[in-house]
């Protein structure tokens, strides 16, 4: 049998910092078996097909394939399918929400990450893109460390808004909302950048001295955020150094590997620094790899079935 699992059977199931600590111990792994793989196309319309195989953790018995549909003209923009396979036999143990894994598994590793390169004092969280991934990083970033403070901004300013309110109404920290991603960063300690942008959102001159920036949007070829010359002063921590430059915003940005400093498991692994400095600034520009899907769906696979959420399929009937 198939188990079915919604947005709501997986909200019912996943829990924050779980979910934070199983995307440590992956990034920690001292190897992976098998390479990760993107494969993406693009479609007649204004979306793109992707693919991410194959999600492979040691010690756990089951791999996932993600497939998933972005446009980003629709809400949500993501939509796909997560499928966990059995490890031994291929038997298909679960499909699940591909866009609430992916929110959950890109938010939280990033604000792991943002968290980790972070000044120690720093508490101004900034905000560029009000969307799915902005809410859990926030979330995570906010259960890490306090936050004493929000500045936030999105091309549709109800969305920016609206997503002010909420996180204030959620974790009482107050949040105003900025005109551009410049403004943000003038204020802001820590700043994400979520969107779908093709040209740079910010340069070097915009981000002050010791600030950490996280670029989540710039995961496909031709997706940029931030500019050349800030990826050359700052110190440039990624998830996986080949597709960084393949398809992330190095390559993007038309830089090679001398501008990779680390990848983030070297940084938590203790093997590379990941701090920039008092005055520095740090960039995290993760692409998202397969096996971040596999912690989450492992992990949301077996909570649900110890708590009987779902639907059970049989796709061989």
């Amino acid at each position: 049998m198939t188990l079915f699992l919604g947005r709501s059977d997986l909200l019912g199931v996943l829990d924050l910092h779980a979910c934070i600590d199983r995307l440590w111990n992956g990034f920690t792994c001292d190897s992976f078996p098998v390479d990760a793989q993107r494969v993406r196309t693009e479609l007649p319309g204004p979306g793109t097909a992707t693919a991410l195989i194959p999600g492979l953790l040691p010690g756990v018995p089951a791999y996932s394939v993600k497939v998933n549909a972005k446009f980003p003209g629709a809400r949500p923009a993501l939509r796909g399918v997560v499928c966990l396979h059995d490890l031994g036999s291929g038997e298909l143990l679960a499909l699940m929400d591909s866009a609430t894994l992916t929110a959950w598994r890109t938010g939280l590793s990033a604000a792991l990450a943002a968290h980790t390169l972070a000044r120690f004092d720093a508490e101004v969280l900034g905000i560029v893109g009000c969307g799915a991934q902005a809410g859990l990083f926030s979330r995570g970033i906010i259960g890490m460390r306090p936050i004493a403070r929000m500045v936030v901004t999105d091309t549709d300013r109800a969305r920016a808004e609206a997503f002010a309110q909420r996180r204030a109404e959620e974790f009482g920290v107050p949040a105003v909302v900025a005109p551009d991603a410049p403004a943000v960063a003038a204020e802001a300690d820590i700043v994400l950048t979520a969107t779908w942008s093709r040209t740079p959102l910010l340069h070097a001159a915009d981000v002050r001295p010791g600030t950490q920036v996280t670029s989540l949007g710039a995961d496909e070829p031709g997706k940029v955020e931030l500019s050349a010359d800030l990826l050359r002063a700052a110190r440039v921590v990624v998830d996986d150094a080949r597709l960084a430059l393949s398809s992330g915003a190095v390559g993007n940005a038309g830089l090679d590997a001398s501008a990779i400093d680390a990848t983030l498991g070297q940084v938590l692994s203790g093997t590379e620094r990941g701090s920039a400095g008092p005055d520095g600034v740090s960039v995290y520009a993760p692409v998202g790899v397969p096996w971040q899907d596999l912690a989450l769906a492992w992990y949301g696979y077996r909570a649900a079935a110890d708590r009987g959420a779902g639907t059970a399929l049989d796709l061989l009937a």
